[in-house]
């Protein structure tokens, strides 16, 4: 693994009294794809909360190119090249699909590059093209997590984070944005997935951390993962 560019040290995270995070190492290298696998309660929207500002962390060290971000507001995690794609979406209802896209670029200043990335989104996804003016509440599941994938993209972000890629989608709908997800990647965007359906993870990601009632339990290579058997039985249903 080459050397992190993002990376997370001794982070803890909570809500009031109650504390989620223990003390999370974890990284991530350009052009990786990692995956955090864990079961529900574990504190994977939690971690991703906290990186992107949405959750101040009470520990600990969050660096991205050598800037620290632990603490800092969502707007200056953005800036800093983190862009987060939440659970459920969340996209901006009553505006159009292409309204929502522009809001991911909203920190940078309207010109040709901006426009040059929301035509590279709509190609990457024809189905945003073709319904870019509909109220992005009434698409399907499938394509409200394209137009929020694409809406992070609009960042032109370096960690682009998602949080459950697959939740409530058809299998052929995972299956398009999965290899949409290494296609973003093959242009140097690298990727930190919150994913609980655990083959799916897996066969995306270079690598993986379990997360355990707060804290890391296994960092490996996904091949690893996928052999080890605790993460079998715990995950994949075979022992």
């Amino acid at each position: 693994m080459s050397e992190p560019f993002f990376q997370i040290s001794k982070l803890e995270a909570g809500y009031g009294e109650i504390r989620v995070l223990w003390g999370i190492d974890l990284a991530v290298s350009a052009g990786e794809i990692v995956c955090l696998i864990g079961s529900n309660g574990a504190g994977k929207t939690t971690l991703l909360r906290t990186i992107s500002g949405l959750l101040p962390p009470t520990a600990g060290s969050i660096v991205i190119d050598g800037q620290e971000l632990a603490g800092a507001d969502t707007r200056r995690i953005l800036a800093g090249g983190i862009a987060h794609v939440p659970e459920g979406r969340r996209l901006f209802r009553t505006m159009s699909v292409k309204d929502n896209l522009m809001m991911g670029a909203y920190l940078r200043k309207r010109g040709a590059s901006v426009e040059e990335d929301l035509e590279r989104v709509m190609t990457m996804f024809p189905r945003l093209a073709e319904r870019a003016h509909q109220d992005a509440s009434t698409l399907s599941g499938g394509e409200q997590q394209m137009c929020a994938i694409g809406r992070g993209i609009m960042s032109r972000p370096k960690l682009l984070m998602i949080d459950e890629l697959s939740l409530g989608l058809a299998p052929r709908a995972v299956e398009l944005l999965s290899e949409s997800l290494i296609e973003i990647n093959k242009t140097g965007v690298a990727i930190l997935l919150v994913e609980q359906d655990v083959m799916t993870a897996l066969d995306l990601a270079h690598r993986g951390y379990v997360i355990d009632r707060g804290r890391i339990s296994l960092a490996a290579t996904s091949e690893q993962l996928r052999q080890e058997p605790a993460v079998r039985e715990a995950y994949i249903g075979a022992a």
